[in-house]
This record gives structure tokens, sequence and C-alpha cells, in this order.
């Protein structure tokens, strides 16, 4: 290994940005490997600026390097021209601290947060080395195991993992490397390890599952064996104040997606926008305390020396100490220079005190997130917002100077008519005349509304994962529409690509049969599938036909209500039930009220935690 050691430096001035694959960032953690126990290689499959700037992998990647005997390091997608040189001169994926090759590692651990991922998974394990199946690695192969939102439905992938871990990982980790070193103290044997990991709740073993179906494709049973639990359910972390959070972040060499701190306020969410995956999976809500989150920021920024930090959570405004917390912060923040950002602020959230507070932050643009043109597709989807709201929240926003705001919009949702696309553009019409009816707009100034309409996706553990996803031909006929009814100048049209968002479907609601596709989409050359210039969709939709299987059976399918779902063994906390309730609901445009104003009985109170247990 220390030839390729010595080869990569030479690499590195070939490729473009050297920094995504150099390692030696600030912050970063260095051990010795003859005292370590157990190495584990935290993948990201993507490249180095999209991973650098997700927070679950700051958060493990600090907690797994606070045990002394764990060495957890960082290793990304390489770019093509990186990878090519790589295969060209024979040098297998490397973590970047110790530039070791990750194949010789004890894990490989991958955060799956996006399907489109899914073949540059498996780039990654060949690079390394490894096997692409679990069935064909054995003792002599680390283990590869997976968590994040993904995890929720891992069937389409489940025969390369040996293990997944569902829910928040800060506990089930530790948990599980700690079995593990036990288990290589005495001798491992890898099915025997594979058993026991599977009796600690959040593990799910996908080996120890048989599944069945029926003529017409459909699931029939997912039957446990070995004494694995019939079902998995999911970890969550009951105190937020008290479980670990990093006091440092690794400061990367090169810019990178977010390229701030970010302090974490709390996890969950009340709404239950029924096309929202993780305003299902992530409940219930659980805050952090003001003294917690000022302490975090603080330090972060102090570790890093960044001059910019972002307040993290599904729904920023829904934060019940937001008037507090923000000029404790600020406190601290304005003397030092250092600007803050609330991403994720909600229409009905952005009051005239949250303005004035604003108003000391460096002025960029305004984010909100309205979904759909019309209040009743709002109200079917579960919104909660009016159009009066809307218009309400956006005047604040120009009477406290702000000229550009962003809208941002879903296309092809459940009930969705032509009437429906046409509001979208009628709504930011409406934005761009107020702010000129507005007696107070900066002079001279003109507003600028972007609106972004991206494809609906159905996705499991949502009350629309019976729905279909409409066509890409009526998806593009929409985004045809759309954009007929914007017309002025100041209203800026963008939306996503249909073809991404199909396969995207296709792998959110698949089952286990779509390995086969997935591998062999990958053995023709798709990787890196969420960049539009390595995306092949002609590719993907030929593999499709040669393996016999329709993707619009996973995509463009209505589910009956009985039917049994791939993940139905994985027990997120919300039951199916309610969901089908919900979808019910949707059709009838009739809402239900968020968790602070009434318990909907979803089913989290299982956790025994979060504001819908208290509230009972």
């Amino acid at each position: 290994m220390k030839d390729c050691k010595t080869l990569l430096e030479s690499l590195f001035l070939k490729v473009q940005k050297p920094s995504r694959y150099t390692g030696g960032e600030l912050n970063s953690v260095i051990k010795n490997p003859d005292e370590v126990a157990v190495r584990i290689a935290f993948c990201f499959p993507d490249l180095y600026e999209v991973g650098m700037s997700h927070l679950g992998m700051k958060i493990l990647y600090g907690l797994y390097n606070t045990d002394e005997e764990t060495w957890c390091e960082r290793v990304f997608a390489p770019d093509a021209d990186m990878e090519a040189l790589m295969r060209e001169q024979s040098i297998p994926l490397f973590a970047l601290e110790s530039r070791d090759a990750i194949g010789t590692f004890d894990f490989i651990a991958f955060t799956l947060q996006y399907e489109m991922s899914y073949t540059g998974i498996l780039n990654m394990l060949d690079l390394a080395g490894v096997p692409l199946r679990a069935s064909e690695r054995d003792e002599r192969y680390p283990l590869v195991i997976g968590g994040g939102p993904c995890a929720c439905n891992p069937e389409p992938i489940a025969a390369f993992f040996d293990l997944f871990l569902l829910g928040e990982g800060e506990e089930v980790n530790m948990e599980l490397n700690a079995l593990y070193k036990e288990h290589k103290a005495k001798g491992y044997n890898k099915d025997v390890f594979l058993r026991a990991a599977s009796q600690i709740q959040g593990v799910y073993v996908p080996s120890l599952y048989e599944v069945a179906y029926n003529e017409d494709g459909t699931v029939r049973s997912v039957n446990a064996k070995d004494g694995a639990p019939e079902t998995v359910r999911k970890r969550i972390i009951g105190d937020l104040d008290s479980v670990y959070y990093p006091d440092y972040f690794v400061v990367p060499f090169t810019n990178i997606v977010h390229d701030r701190a970010m302090s974490e306020i709390f996890r969950g969410c009340i709404r239950g926008c029924r096309f929202c995956q993780a305003g299902f999976i992530y409940r219930p809500v659980r805050e952090k305390s003001v003294d917690t989150i000022d302490r975090q920021s603080r330090a972060l920024c102090e570790s890093t020396g960044y001059e910019e930090f972002s307040l993290s959570s599904l729904s920023t405004s829904d934060y019940t100490r937001l008037e507090e917390l923000l000029p404790r912060l600020l406190d601290w923040a304005e003397p030092q220079h250092t600007n803050m950002s609330l991403p994720s602020l909600r229409i009905d959230g952005f009051s005239e005190e949250l303005a004035n507070k604003l108003n000391v932050l460096r002025r960029s643009g305004l984010t909100f997130a309205p979904e759909a043109g019309t209040q009743r597709l709002r109200d079917a989807i579960n919104k909660n917002v009016t159009e009066q709201e809307i218009m309400d929240t956006v005047n604040k926003a120009f009477r406290g100077g702000w000229s550009a705001v962003k809208l941002y919009f879903m296309m092809g949702l459940p009930t969705e008519t032509a009437e429906d696309i046409v509001g979208i553009a009628k709504l930011a019409q409406r934005v761009v005349d107020a702010y000129y009816y507005n007696p107070d707009k900066p002079k001279g100034k003109g507003v600028t509304v972007s609106v972004s309409a991206s494809c609906f996706v159905p996705k499991p553990f949502t009350p629309f994962q019976w729905e279909p996803q409409d066509t890409m031909e009526q998806l593009l006929e929409k985004q045809k529409v759309l954009s007929s009814s914007v017309t002025p100048r100041k209203i800026s049209l963008s939306w996503h690509d249909a073809e991404t968002s199909f396969l995207e479907a296709v792998l959110a609601r698949g089952d286990r049969r779509l390995a086969d596709v997935i591998e062999a989409a990958y053995r023709k050359g798709c990787k890196l599938d969420s960049w539009s210039e390595h995306f092949r969709f002609d590719t993907w939709m030929d593999t499709f036909r040669e393996h016999g299987l329709d993707p619009a059976f996973y995509a463009n399918r209505r589910r009956e209500e009985a039917e049994i779902f791939p993940w139905d063994h994985l027990d997120y906390g919300v039951s199916k039930q309610f969901l089908w309730r919900e979808n019910q609901k949707a059709h009838q445009s009739h809402t239900t009220p968020n968790c602070r104003e009434q318990c909907s009985g979803c089913g989290a109170t299982c956790f025994k935690g979060g504001i819908c247990y208290e509230r009972r």
C-alpha cells in the first residue's frame, strides 16, 4: 500500500479539485492503526462537496472517534477523472485520513440519503476490491452496513448489504460496534455475529428474511428466520440535550455545498405534509434547549473558524423557543461578525418579530414552500397554509427589505389538475405584484421571484405510498402548461428532470428483485446517477427490459389498501392504518391538525417521548 500512497501524490496533480482526495483538513482525526480494534470507512456515495455538507456524517464521524479503540475515516465517491486514474493504476478506494485501502477495514458504512446513489455504492465497493453481493463476502471482507432515510425501504439494495441501521444512529451504531469488538475478540464468525446483531433494536439483517411474491408481482409475505424479529423497529434518541453532538467539524480545503457550521435544534416535524417522508419517519418531535443550542453553536464556530452557521431542522420556525434563542445567538454572533442562517422557514412561522431579527443578518433571498398552486391542493397534501398567509408572509419580507423570494412547488401531486398547475403561475404573479404595491420598497430595485417545481415522488411511510406517480409524459405536459402560464420577466422558472424523478420513484418503492437490475445497470456504466452529466436513462430502461421487469409497476401503479409493501416488516412508529386514513382525507381535501394542536393517533407515542406523548 505504501507504493499506492506514493503514487497517489502524483495523481493529485492530474485531477480537478485534488483537495477532494488529499485529506489532512483541520480537525480530521488521525489515529495509530495498530492501537485500534475497529476501523470504519464511513462512505458517502457522492462527491466530496456533497458528502462533506451532510450533518449526520459529521455527527457519527465525531461519535465513533470518541472511542479510543475505534478509528472512523471518511470516504467519498471519486469523480470521473480520479476514478479513471485509480483504475488505470490499480489503486483501491482509500480513506482520506490514512489513505489505506478500505477493503482491509472492519466496516464499510454507507449513509443512504438518496435512491439515485445506489449504483454509486456498487462502484465504491468495486473500487475497494470488495464483492458486491453480501452472499459473496465471508470473514475476509469488511461488513457492509447502511443507514439513513433510504434505509426505511432498503429492499432494492438488500442483496449488497450485510445489515441496515434503522432510525437515528447515535446509540445503535455504538451498540453494534461494541458487539463487533466482543465477537472479534472471541473469534469472529460472520453468520454468528449477524444473528446476534439482529437482536439489537434498529438492526435489520436482510439475509435473515425470506420474501415470497404473488403471481402479479406484489409481495405475498416476508418471513423472519434464525430467531430474527418479525418486525424491526427504528431507533430514536429521546433526550437531545444529553446525546453526543460534535464540538468540531472537519474544515474542507475546498468549497462545499453547505460550507458553514450547522447547529441542530430539533428532530422530527409536527406538520404531517402527506408527501413528505421525513415528516413521518423522524417522528416524534424532540427539541434541544436554548442553552444546549447556544453552547454547541458557539463551540463549533470557535473550533472551525466558520463565519456562518445555520440552525438545522425540518422546520426551523416550529422551534417553540425561537424568539428566545435568536437573541442569545446574536449576542455573540454579531460582535464576531458571524452570520446566522435560518433555512426551512415555514410560511406561517414568519412573524414580524422574526423579520426584524433577521434584519441584522446578511441579506439574501428568502425561501418558502407553498408546494401547490391552489388552496384545494394545499389542503389535499395537508400543507395547512392559506393563500392569505402566503401573501402576508411575502409582504412582511418585502417590508423588511427583501427583494428576492424563492418559491418551491411540486408537480404531479395526487388529485392535481391543470388548474393547480396554472395556479402556481398565478400565485407567483401575486407575489411580484405585492412587491410593487409595497410603498416601502427600496428605490431603484426590482423584485426577483424564483419558482422551482420538482416532480412528486411517492415514498414509503407516507400517506401517498399507495399513489401512482404521474407518467413522464404527464409530467412533461404539466411542465409545458406551467411554462406557458409564466410570462413576466420578474419570474424565473426551473423544474426537475422527469426521467430522474421516474427512476427515483422506482427505486423508492422497489423490492428485492431490483438488485439484479441495479447491478446490471452499474456493470453497463451507470454511476453518479444524481448528476445529469452522468445519468444514463436509456441504459436503465434497457436493463429493466432485459430483466423482464416493468419500472411502471413500481412508479405508476396505484396500490390497493391491503397490499403488502416490501417495507412492511420495518417499523418506523407510524402505523399503516393512520397513513391510509390520511390518504383518504387527501382525496377529500380534508386537513389534519398539526401535533401541537391535536394528537391524530399516528402511533409515534410508542417511543414514549416527544410532543404527542407529552400532550396525551
